[in-house]
């Protein structure tokens, strides 16, 4: 059988892939070789920009199958009957590092599930932890900064990393998240995923629901001490992505169940909490979660360039039946997300085949043309404005969501005080739950990365916001700080 021809970028034949042209067997290479210039210079160009948060990633395609009625509450078609399947890629990620970091690293985990639904792609980009560092996005660029590596050493500084969070109060929450057991997954299969955010669901009456999603792995939680981390990273940098490739692979398909919290709209303005700030949770006391259904992973991806790294969600991308809420974060980034791909992927990224909606055949119906990789298929006649008299694709009048009522006037706002605002409370009902074992675990991860800033004002600013959301936990910080910095 003989071998298929290997072949230039434009289609011809290659003669010789083992010898580049020259001037006689011992001279200098010729500008002539086309095929020599051809393959280095896509060489350099392999790699596109690499994202500034969440660069390191994995992913796996699966599918959503509907296990509970939740039609009272949206009337989103992939919702909308028991049983019902929805084709679905998700993608994992470590958050400050860079793509060449390790997975077995003390950081948040990104959990962003693409549903190709019949109605188009429904992104739901969110975390392992239901709360976040910062409520407001005009804060985002500084934390990232912040928490990436310094523009003079090179690598992550604690003075950087404890000197934002001191003067960020609200930071004291996800702090206490991350510095907990549950600060290094085991694995991405033995990890929760959280829309963190609040949503909006619509019902076909109109009525609006605020909303958070909770997907509990059914493989349960499995997280790594410190010094556990330490020795994966050592054994294999990749660990995350070695055990869910392998683990899909034998046919071990890992799972978590969708529940969610729903608020009926008019409760939000008088709840105890801001329900649109993201450094806080909803107690299930208050709002029970509710099952909605099952994900699977089961495909892992041919291509991780591809499909993996040029994966690209955007909160802006809903269905009917689910839209955005007042929630800060979320406003930001509806287009901070958007824009990130258009700057890495090109205005059209949305043909790639891991972003193209399913829903139609042959690419989104609109009038976008042009532009790098344009590759649409709407050409021959076909007319690039809207409205016209050619039956090109027209709007429905159908809203997606709900309408969000709006008062006041413009300018820069403090969010509105709730009953039960602050930046402290829900930091220490937290550490209130965990076990003795657990809250010095805790305390220890904590000092071991403070008792290394050099500023004895940026601790005693950090060290107050323990001491506000429980003495007991401000006391044991501090006694641990102070001895690590005195040996």
């Amino acid at each position: 059988m003989s071998k298929r021809v290997l072949t230039t970028e434009s289609g011809a034949p290659v003669a010789d892939n083992q010898n580049s042209a020259s001037a006689g067997a011992g001279g200098p290479l010729l500008l002539q070789d086309q095929h020599l210039l051809e393959k280095l210079a896509r060489f350099n160009r392999e790699r596109i920009p690499e994202r500034v948060v969440h660069a390191r990633g994995s992913g796996a395609y699966g599918h959503f199958e509907v296990t509970d009625d939740v039609t009272g509450f949206t009337h989103a078609d992939f919702l909308s009957e028991i049983g019902k399947r929805t084709e679905v890629f998700l993608r994992f990620s470590t958050v400050a590092d860079s793509l060449g970091g390790a997975d077995a690293v003390r950081d948040p985990r990104g959990f962003a599930v693409k549903f190709y639904t019949e109605e188009g792609n429904y992104d739901l980009v969110g975390n392992n932890t239901p709360v976040f560092f910062i409520k407001d996005p005009i804060k985002f660029p500084d934390f990232i900064h912040s928490q990436k590596r310094d523009p003079f050493t090179g690598r992550q500084e604690p003075d950087n990393v404890w000197d934002f969070w001191a003067h960020a109060p609200e930071a004291t929450h996800q702090v206490t998240w991350l510095m907990g057991d549950r600060g290094i997954p085991a694995s991405y299969r033995h990890m929760n995923g959280y829309g963190s955010h609040t949503y909006q669901w619509t019902n076909a009456q109109g009525e609006a629901f605020f909303v958070k999603y909770h997907f509990k792995t059914n493989q349960g939680i499995r997280c790594l001490s410190s010094e556990q981390a330490a020795e994966t990273v050592g054994r294999d940098a990749n660990s995350h992505q070695t055990d869910l490739l392998q683990a899909i692979e034998r046919g071990v398909h890992p799972s978590w169940t969708l529940y969610v919290q729903l608020m009926p709209a008019a409760e939000a303005a008088d709840y105890r909490f801001n329900p649109f700030d993201l450094t806080k949770v909803w107690p299930h006391t208050d709002y029970p979660l509710q099952r909605v259904g099952r994900l699977v992973l089961d495909r892992n991806p041919d291509n991780v360039f591809a499909e993996v790294e040029q994966a690209a969600f955007s909160p802006n991308n809903f269905v009917p039946g689910i839209g955005p809420s007042p929630d800060k974060m979320l406003q930001g980034r509806l287009f901070a997300y958007a824009d990130a791909h258009r700057y890495r992927l090109g205005v059209n990224h949305t043909l790639l085949a891991v972003n193209a909606p399913k829903a139609v055949p042959g690419g989104a119906r609109n009038y976008g043309r042009d532009g790098l990789m344009a590759v649409n298929g709407q050409g021959r006649g076909a007319k690039n404005y809207e409205p016209n008299s050619y039956d090109g694709p027209a709007e429905t009048g159908r809203p997606l969501s709900a309408p969000l009522p709006v008062s006041g006037h413009t300018g820069t706002h403090e969010a509105p005080l709730h009953t039960k605002d602050d930046d402290f409370v829900q930091a220490g009902d937290l550490y209130r739950l965990m076990s003795e074992e657990e809250r010095s675990r805790l305390v220890a991860n904590i000092a071991g990365g403070l008792s290394q800033v050099s500023r004895d004002d940026v601790i005693e600013k950090n060290l107050a916001h323990f001491h506000a959301a429980d003495p007991e936990y401000g006391r044991r910080v501090e006694a641990a700080v102070r001895a690590l910095r005195e040996d």
